[in-house]
């Protein structure tokens, strides 16, 4: 519940607000909030920033009591609020996933239904007795939370957008096209094939939380040596040439158990996972660099179907495995675009900033403008003035690049079969982005 300093004794009309919107993201984890004021970002900020808990997943009462004193308006002053994705289209996948793999997912099926019959699905409830007052409350998509919040704030009139996640309501992975306040969502892969879920699988496998460890996966990966790079290509995943994967799911176990991978993984890397508290052995380095090469070859390779999709030379990302910094740096050295725009909250704390940002902005969309509210602060001058100061022109960090050298690419081989409907004779897991 919001303290009582975010509500206004008196409701009175506010002649220069027309549209005020406030955004969620919440309930998984990094939980966020975002305000709009007349289409213009006014405050956005994280939940654990305020409650000092890593990851934060609970309401973010405390960031959205920031955003409403930051634009000095109350809660009652809201037009309407919106949640970052849709939870019945979440609840169906969850649905097929178990009826899918039956009957294997009866454990996680009996836990999860009562939290999602009970409160889950009714979602705009929570939010309306969270926030203390009864407005709408609007759902978007995650994979359009996503690519907004990658496009709309970025400095380009026009651009490629490529979002890479674990998984939001079907989406995996998605291409869209912006141009000026349009963000047509062009392609997009589908659960279980994921390369989010992917690197997470390995971030179990080799003892760290999932959704909190993968940098300490991308961190190991360079005391390594891609000693598994071949048995990943022909026994788990398939990357095509178009950067859509396909997992064996013979070595998973998230799409109906309670933990990432089980006894295939066991049998294929030499023994069971790491357990947290035990030491990082070589076993464990090689495993990170292993998944990390193949990471960071998918990344490129749906790269460059974004660019082939809409032929364009600027590229937004987001979705967390664009948090992978790595992986971003060889998107750079492959000179494949001229620029490239990274989300700073590429995961779904970012979703709040995205969420249906499009219909907050007029047709006269200005980047400029979508961007002041977040550097405003004199915390973030403070910041912004030494990064201007040793700002470097694409064409100069293009020099540095070559001169260290970029990495060979890999081509990928092996198949698997899932019992998930796939495009098999294309060669491409990527959908029509139009499809629900």
């Amino acid at each position: 519940m919001l303290p009582s300093s975010t509500r206004c004794s008196k409701r009175e009309p506010i002649s220069i607000v027309a549209s005020t919107v406030l955004r969620i993201s919440a309930f998984y984890h990094d939980s966020a909030a975002c305000l709009l004021v007349n289409g213009r970002i006014v405050a956005a900020a994280q939940e654990e920033r305020f409650t000092r808990k890593k990851h934060d997943a609970r309401f973010p009462s405390n960031a959205v009591s920031y955003c409403l004193k930051e634009a000095g308006i109350c809660i009652e002053d809201v037009d309407c609020s919106g949640f970052y994705e849709k939870p019945f289209l979440k609840f169906d996948r969850l649905l097929e996933s178990y009826i899918a793999s039956a009957p294997k997912g009866l454990r996680s099926y009996l836990m999860a239904m009562p939290l999602w019959l009970g409160d889950k699905l009714w979602m705009a409830n929570g939010i309306k007795q969270q926030l203390g007052v009864d407005q709408s409350i609007l759902f978007g998509d995650h994979r359009e939370s996503h690519a907004a919040s990658a496009y709309y704030p970025s400095p380009f009139e026009e651009a490629a957008v490529l979002t890479i996640d674990g998984v939001g309501e079907w989406t995996t992975s998605a291409i869209a096209h912006g141009n000026g306040a349009d963000l047509e969502m062009l392609q997009e892969m589908r659960f279980p094939h994921s390369l989010g879920l992917l690197y997470s699988a390995f971030t179990y496998f080799t003892g760290f939380t999932v959704n909190e460890g993968e940098y300490k996966v991308m961190g190991l990966a360079p005391y390594g040596q891609p000693l598994y790079v071949n048995i990943i290509r022909d026994q788990i995943v398939e990357v095509y040439d178009d950067g859509s994967i396909r997992l064996n799911l013979d070595y998973f176990e998230f799409v109906h158990g309670l933990t990432m991978t089980g006894s295939g993984f066991e049998r294929l890397f030499g023994g069971p996972a790491r357990r947290p508290d035990s030491p990082v052995t070589q076993r464990e380095m090689d495993l990170a660099r292993s998944v990390q090469e193949i990471v960071e070859d998918a990344m490129l390779r749906m790269a460059r179907a974004a660019h082939r999709e809409t032929g364009l030379r600027r590229l937004c990302l987001a979705g967390g495995v664009a948090l992978n910094c790595v992986g971003n740096g060889r998107l750079l050295r492959d000179w494949l675009f001229e620029d490239v725009w990274i989300q700073l909250a590429a995961g779904d704390a970012g979703g709040a900033l995205g969420w249906r940002m499009r219909f907050g902005i007029s047709t006269s969309r200005s980047p400029a403008s979508a961007r002041s509210a977040l550097a405003r602060g004199e915390h973030m001058r403070a910041v912004k003035q030494p990064l201007t100061a040793c700002r470097r022109t694409p064409r100069r960090c293009r020099a540095l690049c070559s001169a260290r050298g970029s990495p060979t690419m890999r081509l990928v081989s092996g198949c698997a079969t899932t019992r998930f409907k796939q495009n098999a004779l294309t060669k491409t897991l990527w959908h029509d982005g139009s499809l629900n």
